[in-house]
């Protein structure tokens, strides 16, 4: 690799900006390419404030041809880190059309300009919920794969094109990470998860009733097989997923073919669990009320994460502290997000 400059599609996102944080920690030079559709700018002159590097930005669409044609005439990349995609479960549910036109067709477009300038090297966010609901726990990379929901569905379709890709042509290089459920902030508080509207996932869901935006937490279901009938899942510092992008990219330096790895703790931790810790670390009660389980939702998800740690030497090291601690630490700091 003579040049090191990584492409970072949704870059300015949740777990693009601390992804972009880590590469530039590790020595790469990033170039973001972003449509602003879930994420801000801001996020970006932020990770230059904690890197003192430069992230040159490109605000276009995954799907513009032409654009990412500029990108790669302009830039000499060496790799690329897809994060670009729609990722509200409820709203794929809605409107699949949306979801398969951004996450598969996007995807498609990505790949074909890059194998046009010869760019094969490929970090694909995935997802655990290609394992639909897993016949038994922890979760290995060889399980059955199945969607319950389009975006689901949608992530399982580009890692079969990524595959099929992967096995028409021996030069591509690609890495497709499964994350489990990824929570917290940088340390500095200075990025975090800054969700439009009503959060989808429960950590920022939390940290909204601790600082006071919102009244309580809907906790969905206490009757679930569990330590305590709530929901069980493998929350991972963001931190910790960043890192594991940086490791399956100098990873894949001498590899070819698609190779998947889980990214998770490889332990779970209830809803309760979660609340429990978030008030110890914020110092603030979190009020919930039970609620119905919700479709579609599973007891109990987490991985085994013991290839990931085996191959490319990447374990995660942050704790539920570290989580609840950092997660709290940017909604103190940013109690509406990003300004504007």
């Amino acid at each position: 690799m003579t040049t090191k400059k990584i492409l970072v599609t949704g870059g300015a996102g949740y777990i693009g900006s601390h992804t972009c944080v880590a590469l530039l920690q590790a020595g790469y030079e990033v170039l973001v390419l972003d449509n602003f559709s879930n994420s801000k700018a801001e996020s970006l002159r932020r990770v230059e404030t904690i890197s003192g590097k430069k992230v040159p930005l490109v605000q276009a669409d995954v799907r513009d041809r032409e654009a990412l044609r500029d990108v790669f005439r302009q830039h000499s990349i060496a790799g690329v880190i897809h994060f670009a995609g729609l990722k509200a479960v409820g709203e794929s549910v809605a409107e699949p059309l949306k979801y398969y036109d951004n996450n598969v067709s996007g995807s498609v477009a990505l790949a074909q300009v890059m194998a046009e300038f010869g760019v094969q090297v490929l970090v694909f966010s995935s997802s655990a919920t290609v394992y639909g609901d897993p016949a038994q726990l922890p979760i290995r990379e060889d399980f059955p794969l199945s969607a319950t929901n389009p975006y689901g569905g949608s992530k399982l379709m580009v890692e079969q094109i990524y595959g099929d890709l992967a096995a028409s042509d021996a030069t591509w290089q690609i890495a497709l990470l499964r994350y489990f459920n990824p929570v917290g902030a940088h340390s500095s508080g200075t990025i975090g998860e800054d969700p439009n509207g009503l959060p989808n996932n429960l950590m920022p869901f939390v940290s909204q009733v601790a600082v006071g935006r919102r009244e309580f937490l809907n906790v969905w279901g206490d009757d679930y097989a569990t330590i305590d009938g709530t929901g069980v899942r493998d929350y991972i510092h963001v931190m910790d997923l960043a890192e594991g992008h940086v490791r399956a990219l100098a990873w894949l330096q001498n590899q070819s073919g698609a190779h998947v790895f889980n990214l998770g703790t490889g332990r779970g931790f209830s809803v309760l669990e979660m609340v429990k810790a978030f008030e110890l670390a914020s110092n603030k009660p979190v009020p919930y009320r039970i609620s119905p389980r919700r479709p579609g939702d599973v007891a109990a998800v987490y991985a085994d994460a013991s290839k990931a740690e085996r191959e490319l030497g990447w374990k995660a090291v942050r704790d539920i502290n570290a989580m609840c601690q950092d997660a709290w630490h940017w909604q103190k700091q940013n109690p509406v997000g990003y300004p504007d």
